[in-house]
């Protein structure tokens, strides 16, 4: 189940910058984001007031607020830099990319943040993850044209915004559920991108059919698949392992890009999808692996508990280790 749930936001994930490339042919950012999360909004508005009632029960206004500081940097921030730099012209393989550096920002951060640990093999893949989306980018970019340099700084922007929604969400002492995030932080976007829209004079929507593809597009797969599956797989197997899945959008989207609107696809993206797979099977084996030590060692502890040892002289027990990056 953890692998189709994995296939599956990688999919889903990557049809984001996919549907994003659809949409700014049509129209500007803001307005695409605005028609995209504001039937999205009122949609999962009538589903929290109706049948999902019970999901909000024991939530405070301050878990509501921290969820809409989530929303407001994992969705927000992150898509409205994401799709300005489509529109600049970034390559949605590249935008990919450079969103694909989340792993290391998050990997660097898990420690002083979290107070969690990630192992040595833990960063070995992260590396490798890296090494893959640097080959990538480099093919990628290169073959750019007419594109300001700056523009590819702006998904930096968006993957620092989505890494600080992640580590803000971690922090949170409260489980809330996959609906009430999701209902929150669809309302907070609406509510920024109307405001950003009507500012710009961006409110009313093009009759182009192109526009409103990308629009059923994006609520459809990378709102319910991609963002949904995100938040679920982040608390079932934590931030190592969902980051490391930013590893293959880059590669994925690449692929996608080309077939759909004929961007560059060559060896080196060959090669950097080959590593963004590494990547990804030497975390998962180095959590799979530092879990079997641990649990090694609390049996040994518990053998000699059994044999007459500190702990059975009245000590209190240790609490129990638990893996490097494991959900709430």
């Amino acid at each position: 189940m953890n692998i189709l749930l994995s296939i599956a936001f990688v999919g889903a994930w990557s049809s984001g910058f996919i549907g994003a490339k659809l949409g700014s042919g049509s129209a500007s950012t803001v307005t695409l984001l605005m028609w995209r999360f504001l039937p999205l909004a009122l949609v999962l508005g009538l589903v929290a007031l109706t049948a999902a009632r019970s999901s909000w029960r024991g939530l405070g206004p301050r878990d509501l607020f921290r969820q809409a500081g989530v929303g407001l940097l994992s969705q927000s921030g992150y898509l409205l830099t994401v799709y300005y730099a489509i529109e600049l012209g970034v390559s949605s393989g590249t935008t990919a990319l450079i969103d694909g550096t989340q792993p290391l920002v998050a990997g660097a951060l898990a420690g002083p943040l979290l107070g969690l640990a990630v192992s040595r093999t833990q960063w070995l893949g992260l590396g490798t993850g890296v090494a893959g989306v640097a080959v990538v980018t480099t093919a990628d970019a290169g073959a750019a044209t007419g594109v300001a340099w700056w523009a590819y700084l702006v998904p930096f922007l968006g993957m620092l915004s989505m890494v600080a929604a992640t580590f803000l969400d971690r922090r949170s002492r409260a489980d809330v559920p996959p609906m009430v995030s999701m209902t929150v932080h669809a309302v907070t976007s609406a509510v920024v991108f109307t405001a950003l829209a009507a500012l710009g004079g961006g409110l009313t929507p093009p009759a182009d059919g192109s526009f409103w593809t990308a629009v059923v597009w994006l609520v459809t797969l990378s709102t319910f698949g991609g963002y949904g599956l995100y938040w679920l797989i982040l608390r079932r197997s934590g931030v190592t392992k969902v980051n490391t899945l930013m590893f293959l959008m880059a590669p994925v989207t690449a692929v996608w890009g080309a077939l759909m609107f004929g961007e560059p696809f060559g060896a080196q993206t060959a090669a950097g999808l080959g590593l963004g797979l590494l990547a990804v099977a030497v975390v998962h084996r180095g959590d799979r692996g530092d879990r079997g030590d641990r649990g090694d060692r609390r049996n040994d502890r518990s053998d000699r508990n059994d044999r007459g040892g500190p702990h059975a002289r009245g000590g209190r027990p240790r609490p129990a280790v638990t893996g490097p990056l494991t959900p709430r």
